[in-house]
């Protein structure tokens, strides 16, 4: 499975993409994690998740649009601080969106 963690500047979603390859080893889950910013999305063929921080969530109905059409799921991040967030919540996020296919 392909996740794309995207933050603003990319920066943020480094420590979220660490996070979440460790969590997906830890439980055995077969996945490519890459951290980037928004503006790298402008293709999402061969990616499963895209996982958006909470401050882009405005733009999210329209990310949703675009992967609907490539079958990409998109999640978003609670609102907390990366070096809070935890790599299993995050693997949860990422999972229940493929899952469910939003």
């Amino acid at each position: 499975m392909r996740i794309v963690v995207v933050c603003g500047a990319g920066a943020s979603s480094t420590f979220v993409a660490v996070k979440l390859r460790n969590a997906a080893a830890a439980r055995g889950v077969l996945a490519t994690v890459e951290a980037g910013s928004v503006s790298q999305l402008d293709s999402l063929d061969g990616i499963d998740v895209v996982l958006v921080g909470a401050h882009l969530e405005a733009g999210v109905p329209a990310l949703r649009a675009r992967a609907a059409a490539v079958r990409t799921a998109v999640a978003v991040l609670p609102p907390v601080s990366p070096a809070a967030l935890d790599g299993d919540r995050a693997l949860d996020l990422v999972l229940d969106a493929k899952a469910a296919g939003v």
